[in-house]
């Protein structure tokens, strides 16, 4: 039987980039990324999650930050140039980005949209985001996941209190 690849791993490999994939158990439901950080036995800072925005010019922007943290909307606007950006509704994630929630990744999407990777991202030597469907995980280089997402590197986090 041949290897199951989602079409995140097929990118790194038809570019020849290095990358480990991980998988978790599950059900039908997204699993919180704090939980697939313990269940992988991984530091929640290397865990990355994909979060999809609007922007008040009305284009989508992706937002990767570490899983046991949140997304500074301030910041984030910022960080893309706009006044204001807004999560998307749950509902339209898979008609805006193909992936469902639980299954977002920041490579591969039914478009190219800009992308940030939290600062913090460059302190990891590798880092963790989903491969694309709930219960698969990509480890590899920032540097890596950058070039394929096409991400900058910026402070996004809101700060700790």
């Amino acid at each position: 039987m041949a290897e199951f690849k989602t079409n995140v791993y097929r990118i790194f490999d038809k570019e020849k980039l290095p990358y480990t994939p991980h998988t978790y158990p599950h059900g039908d439901d997204a699993v919180d990324g704090m939980t697939i950080a313990e269940t992988l036995g991984i530091p929640p800072e290397k865990v990355f999650k994909t979060l999809v925005t609007q922007g008040s010019d009305k284009n989508y922007y992706v937002f990767d930050v570490p899983v046991n943290r949140e997304l500074d909307l301030k910041k984030a606007a910022a960080a893309v140039g706009v006044k204001s950006v807004a999560m998307i509704k749950v509902a339209d994630i898979n008609k805006i980005t193909g992936y469902v929630r639980g299954g977002c990744s920041p490579i591969g999407m039914k478009k190219k949209y800009r992308t940030v990777f939290d600062a913090t991202a460059k302190d990891c030597d590798t880092m963790f985001v989903s491969a694309g469907r709930i219960g698969w995980q990509i480890e590899a280089k920032p540097e890596d996941l950058a070039k394929l997402s096409g991400a900058i590197f910026a402070d996004i986090l809101l700060a700790l209190v």
